[in-house]
């Protein structure tokens, strides 16, 4: 990637470029808590986005996708905003920077990537975070990585139509080799927790489908949770947030609200709970503790939260039937990847079983992904 990245920046720019490079990334347990300002638990992974950038004297980008094999160039105001998509997540990295008091001069830059499209593991993210990273150091403008996540996410309110938190632009950022992440969504707080998994593998199974009820179930969800919070909060005043709440004070409102919001409040108030607990056993090396939290996880996804699917919670079952440590799925739901903590010794017998049976059931392979913790962003 690194030597194609570099050969095309030459001949279509007649000069070197500086490499940059960010992360797509995992989240091990934390799902649907963060807009309920509760914990995730991300990391960045060995599968990123790379750039070469160089200033180029003008008041214009130009830009070349290798994966796209497509050209843009655009100037900085709001009325160069480009009509292709992928283009607009630089576009709107350059126009947040600038809203930030940040300089951005003119520069040249061609980028490829690696991480899976559709597999939930944040392309988009990676792809914000390389170039904010890079347009932050070549033009000087000193601003903390913290917001430079946040760059990255109002790009994504602002310029491509996706109201998402902030836990993927961090993870992005913020990854560090050999630990995830504990980021407080409400407060911003964070803390690294060392993860070494000594004869284990993390190893993600995409089952290529993404049913299509996703974002109209994603906001019913949410209007859940703001629902049964502000139940709790008519006893609580304290109570900003779901994450903010005890198990105790949603039984106190069992009968004020529907079974349909108590179950997605039941489900909320036990995850964010469930992220602590892998945070104190990870602390001791209880790789058993965090496994079992995760099946826990995906048990409360599809019963309680309800964004699990049939191939889905088909992988989730046979990976407990091949006596996996830890599986469920991982992201919005609805289709996508579960991710598994599986024992070295059990790998090449539970992918093969699964290769086998998914096919068998679905009529197609899910696709394997075996990810390391990694960096964020960074220059090469």
């Amino acid at each position: 990637m690194k030597d194609q990245i570099l050969t095309k920046f030459r001949s279509l720019f007649g000069k070197e470029g500086q490499l940059y490079m960010s992360s797509g990334r995992i989240n091990l347990i934390g799902e649907h808590t963060d807009y309920n300002g509760g914990y995730v638990f991300p990391g960045a992974i060995n599968f990123g986005i790379m750039a070469a950038i160089e200033p180029n004297g003008t008041n214009k980008a130009r830009v070349f996708s290798l994966d796209f094999n497509d050209y843009v160039e655009f100037g900085f105001t709001e009325e160069d905003k480009p009509e292709q998509h992928w283009p607009r997540y630089i576009f709107g990295v350059c126009m947040e920077t600038l809203k930030r008091g940040g300089k951005v001069q003119g520069f040249d830059a061609v980028f490829a990537g690696n991480v899976p499209l559709g597999a939930g593991l944040s392309s988009s993210a990676a792809l914000e975070s390389v170039f904010a990273y890079a347009i932050n150091e070549i033009n000087g403008n000193g601003i903390e990585k913290f917001e430079l996540a946040k760059i990255g996410q109002s790009t994504e309110h602002n310029y491509c139509g996706v109201k998402c938190g902030i836990m993927d632009q961090f993870a992005s950022l913020f990854g560090k080799e050999g630990s995830l992440i504990r980021l407080d969504c409400k407060t911003g707080e964070y803390k690294y927790f060392p993860f070494h998994p000594k004869g284990y593998k993390l190893v993600l199974l995409d089952t290529c489908v993404k049913h299509l009820l996703a974002d109209s179930a994603y906001n019913k969800r949410r209007e859940s949770c703001e629902r049964a919070a502000a139940a709790i909060r008519a006893n609580h005043p304290e109570v900003e947030f779901l994450s903010d709440a005890k198990r105790l004070w949603l039984d106190e409102v069992r009968d004020q609200i529907s079974q349909e919001d108590f179950i997605r409040a039941e489900y909320v108030i036990g995850e964010v709970q469930r992220v602590l607990d892998v945070c104190d056993a990870l602390e001791r090396g209880d790789y058993e503790t965090v496994g079992e939290m995760m099946y826990q996880t995906h048990f409360g996804l599809s019963r309680l939260y309800e964004v699990s699917c049939e191939e889905l919670d088909f992988l989730n079952k046979l990976a407990r039937k091949c006596e996996v440590t830890g599986s469920r799925v991982m992201g919005g739901g609805f289709g996508g990847c579960t991710i598994n903590l599986v024992k070295n010794e059990l790998y090449e017998s539970f992918i093969n079983k699964a290769v086998q049976e998914f096919t068998l059931k679905f009529g197609h392979a899910p696709k394997i992904y075996n990810v390391v913790i990694s960096d964020g962003a960074r220059k090469l």
